[in-house]
């Protein structure tokens, strides 16, 4: 199995995918285990003296002017990590539990949280095992860093709480280590605020989202190119002389992965004098916005692979300089800022999937009977699937006002601005997953509008398209059961990329 090493400095979104997706194993080297240990003697030497030193020896938030007894410095941190697990709602699932572990080891591995080397060894040796903990998935509000759900992961080290089972259910972490001879930690002086002062929660999530639209930008070029040949629609618009006097890199993205999937097409070529002047917009002018969202993505995943290599600690510190430092690098604003910036642009590819869904089954724009379907009346065709992508595509819009633009002051006025950058990131995982069912929606309505294309077939990049799905999903000559068909699509989201790239060659 791969391994990937942690050190703090570059840890990439791929490796955070292998991870979570259980493919990879993590381990670090003895340079940033010298570099963690160097950072730990210098907590441990700040204990020798009777300096108040926040997160070491002190209260936390409003109480951090309270000087705490040596004595009582690990009851302190495990006190913290009881009292902060107070998650709620539904669990986050396995896989991004595993990347919210593995974000956590690295910023350790970076080396300025004062972490024992004994309790990072724990939280790989978990993450290894596949020993996930349960982490319910609402209560942050993404400044002090992800407190509540991270520490739902920090008190399984510590042999309390809950772990999730295989099929997503709780059992006690005391009995899981029990069975597997796992010893819990006893957290040291600053490790439990190491534990759980940090975005990794909403960068965990914004990274998983990151890497899943690259995937669908590419799905939704190739639903676009369907409707095309589906709707007898045509290229010209997607002609890179258009492209050259506006200069948006996604724009001409989308229209050089357009050309090459419809390359060849018969349908096209059998229109190719026809009266008709121009598609509708959902059409013509999807280069802008697919190619908007691309640029977006660009941004986004900048911001999110710089903060899966970033320290986000409070109180940093700093050995070398002898040094503490309590600062803000937990607030979650850049993160929360480009989740809500990726929602509302997968929103809006979501939302011009839809009003394409309408062209292909409305007879006004569609050569096609209506609907799709023969003898309509009797039969209703691909009605309510587009009723059902236009009811996820209005879901999205609700989803898509900015978490960030909210604050409420928490800690009795402490820590008075906050970023709701997890909720952000929360919500754009579900509009993520809404847009990837608008799309295979689109797919499913556009393979049954190439049917009354035949004998033609449609570009070299979108005929292969069409023999995986008909593998699954037959053409309907009569009203039938359309979920399973949906889900049929659905199931290959990934694959049916692959199939176009086979053929075509790699997609932007």
């Amino acid at each position: 199995m791969k391994k990937v090493f942690l050190n703090g400095e570059n840890l990439t979104i791929d490796d955070v995918v292998l991870v979570a997706k259980g493919q990879a194993e993590v381990a670090i080297n003895e340079k940033t285990r010298a570099k963690m240990a160097k950072c730990r003697k210098f907590v441990d030497s700040i204990l020798k003296n009777d300096k108040a030193v926040y997160g070491i020896n002190t209260g936390f938030g409003i109480l951090s002017d309270v000087k705490v007894e040596h004595k009582d410095l690990e009851t302190l941190q495990i006190n913290l990590i009881r009292s902060h697990a107070i998650g709620v709602g539904a669990p986050f699932n396995k896989e991004t539990v595993r990347a919210i572990m593995l974000l956590r080891a690295n910023v350790l591995a970076k080396g300025f949280s004062g972490i024992s080397l004994e309790t990072f060894d724990k939280l790989l040796e978990l993450l290894n095992k596949d020993i996930i903990p349960f982490i319910p998935s609402q209560g942050s509000v993404g400044a002090s860093g992800d407190l509540a759900p991270l520490a739902h992961l920090a008190i399984v080290l510590c042999g309390e709480g809950f772990v999730m089972t295989d099929d997503g259910k709780m059992v006690e972490t005391a009995q899981v280590f029990k069975a597997k001879k796992i010893k819990p930690i006893t957290l040291k002086a600053k490790e439990g605020l190491a534990l759980i002062n940090g975005t990794q929660v909403m960068t965990a999530l914004g990274a998983l989202a990151v890497h899943r639209v690259h995937n669908l930008l590419k799905l939704a070029d190739i639903a676009l190119t369907s409707t095309i040949e589906g709707i007898m629609g045509t290229d010209r618009a997607f002609d890179q002389k258009v492209n050259i006097v506006r200069a948006h890199p996604g724009q001409a993205e989308v229209s050089e992965n357009v050309l090459k999937l419809i390359a060849k097409s018969e349908i096209r070529e059998s229109h190719r004098n026809c009266p008709k002047v121009q598609d509708a917009y959902s059409l013509r002018c999807a280069p802008q916005v697919h190619g908007a969202v691309r640029d977006a993505l660009r941004h986004v995943e900048k911001v999110i692979t710089t903060e899966l290599n970033s320290s986000t600690d409070n109180p940093l510190i700093f050995p070398d300089e002898k040094e503490t430092i309590s600062a803000g690098n937990f607030h979650g604003e850049p993160i929360g800022l480009v989740m809500d910036y990726l929602t509302a642009a997968v929103s809006e590819l979501g939302s011009i999937s839809e009003r394409r869904i309408e062209q292909l089954i409305n007879p006004v724009f569609n050569q096609a009977p209506a609907f799709l379907v023969k003898n309509k009346g009797l039969n209703s065709g691909f009605m309510i699937a587009h009723v059902a992508a236009a009811s996820l595509a209005s879901e999205n819009k609700t989803q898509s006002f900015p978490a960030t633009v909210d604050s409420i002051p928490t800690s009795a006025g402490k820590e008075d601005h906050v970023s709701m950058g997890t909720t952000a990131a929360r919500k754009c995982t579900a509009v993520v997953e809404n847009t990837v069912k608008i799309i295979c929606i689109e797919l499913l309505t556009a393979m049954q509008a190439i049917d009354f294309r035949k004998p033609m077939k449609a570009g070299a990049g979108i005929e292969p398209v069409y023999k995986l799905i008909r593998k699954d999903v037959p053409f309907m000559e009569n009203d039938a059961f359309l979920h399973p068909m949906f889900m049929n699509v659905l199931k290959k989201e990934y694959e049916i990329v692959k199939a176009a790239e086979k053929a075509v060659g790699a997609l932007k």
